[in-house]
This record gives C-alpha cells, structure tokens and sequence, in this order.
C-alpha cells in the first residue's frame, strides 16, 4: 500500500491533484530565528495608567492607553514615586516572563 500526504498534511491512499500544486521559492523559507526588523521594534514610548502597584512588594501593573494590555512594572524601572491612577509614559522590553515596562516617568 501507498500512502500520500494530502495539501492539508493528512495521510490518504490517492494520489494528490496535480493542479492544486503551489510552487514555492525557496527563498522564502525561514528556518530559525526571522530577521531583526526594526518596525517591529518595542522600544517606542507608550503611555498608560498605574493599574496597581504595592510599594511593600516593589511591583505593579500599567494599563497600556493603545492596546488596553496590562504591562508589569518593577520598582527599579520608576524614575519617581508613583501611586495609581498616575498617567505615565514607559517603554515595553520582553523579559523571560513577558513584556516588562522600563524608563518608566510620569506625565504631568
């Protein structure tokens, strides 16, 4: 018996269309990492609100203004003391947990 991969990648016992065929350069394949584009870039400045933050514990959370996403903020990111409620603009940088705002500073 002879078994065939269909254009959906599931195993059949006909033969495939030959006119469903797609050719595909490989050139446009990418095996690994994708290369650096700097429009994707996260570093440009945002702005949002201090959701929560516990002074005790040194950590809260901003509601990011654009994307509505709550963004974790560490005590060592504030150039200054904030409470909630307080408008600021910060950066967003992906750590082994997720994004993390940094350069944290409030908007007057």
């Amino acid at each position: 018996m002879i078994a065939y991969v269909d254009e959906y990648g599931n195993l059949s016992d006909t033969p495939p269309d030959p006119r469903k065929r797609i050719n595909i350069k490989a050139s446009d394949i990418e095996i690994g990492v994708p290369k650096y584009d700097p429009a994707n870039d996260l570093a440009s400045s945002r702005t949002g609100i201090i959701s929560f933050f516990n002074h005790d514990k040194g950590f809260g959370f901003i509601k990011d203004l654009q994307t509505q996403e709550s963004v974790f903020v560490h005590i060592n990111a504030l150039s200054e003391t904030v409470a909630e409620n307080n408008k600021v603009s910060f950066e967003i940088e992906m750590g082994p947990r997720g994004a993390n705002a940094v350069n944290v500073k409030l908007v007057k």
